[in-house]
């Protein structure tokens, strides 16, 4: 399912694109250090900035009661909500670790968020834009267990767990996740079997794209599709600090040395 939003002018600035900080992962103190390295990047592009858009599994967990949020992040809120304060466009999008996000973000601070990719048009491009998870071939069980997290049933039943109770079981799950257990070496390049560049070449084959943004993968990639089309893997930032960064014209992936 694709959702589409009008063309995004650029007016002489650049768009900003960063996934999988995995803010709370591995623990509170590593992630705070990681978390004042984001801010001093978004404060880095903030002047040049047309929007920035943050391509899921910010947070490492993230679940939405009725009025009840995940304990801390407030500077990296704090900073997001200053930069709306300027006018600047944020586009959020949910991944596997934070995809019960709801309207907290919409409402408070009016930033939208997408649980599924985007098309845009940027001067005369087109952008397909999503963190990746579940899309491609493979990967049954996540494709399964993704079907029973986004159930609304599922959901509802979750809001009954107690949130210091459920929110320490759902970091509990997410602690197995590759990014809190990197001495695992999953994330290396497939080649032809990276699914997420096969489903690039699935969508290319109906319906043209210049530039496949997407995330989750955790590899900053850059992959011809076809002829005049590009893919991106938008890498993460607890080892790499990579993102990308584009003019109208250049796609650039970029690596954040504070």
């Amino acid at each position: 399912m694709l959702a589409n939003t009008p063309d995004f002018p650029l007016n002489g600035k650049k768009l900003y694109f960063a996934s999988d900080f995995h803010l709370g992962a591995p623990d509170s103190a590593t992630s705070k250090l990681r978390e004042k390295k984001i801010i001093r990047w978004l404060d880095s592009v903030a002047d040049d900035a047309a929007a920035i858009f943050l391509v899921g599994d910010i947070f490492d967990f993230w679940f939405e009661y009725g009025q009840v949020i995940p304990k801390g992040f407030i500077p990296f809120i704090s900073k997001i909500a200053q930069l709306r304060e300027r006018g600047i466009p944020i586009l959020f999008f949910t991944g596997n670790h934070d995809l019960w996000m709801k309207d907290y973000f919409t409402q408070e601070l009016g930033i939208p968020v997408y649980h599924h990719p985007i098309e845009l048009r940027i001067e005369g491009k087109n952008l397909l834009v999503g963190h990746g998870d579940g899309l491609g071939p493979g990967d049954r069980f996540y494709k399964l267990l993704k079907k029973v997290f986004t159930n609304p049933f599922a959901q509802w039943l979750f809001r009954w767990v107690h949130p210091d109770l459920g929110i320490k079981l759902a970091k509990a799950w997410s602690g197995h996740s590759r990014i809190s257990n990197i001495e695992k070496d999953e994330n290396h390049f497939l080649g032809e079997a990276e699914w997420l560049w096969q489903y690039c070449k699935e969508v290319e084959a109906k319906y043209h794209h210049d530039y496949y943004i997407f995330g989750h993968r955790h590899l900053p990639l850059q992959l011809e599709v076809s002829k005049d089309s590009t893919y991106f893997n938008l890498g993460e930032w607890v080892t790499q600090c990579t993102y990308l960064e584009y003019d109208g014209t250049e796609a650039k992936l970029l690596k954040f040395e504070s």
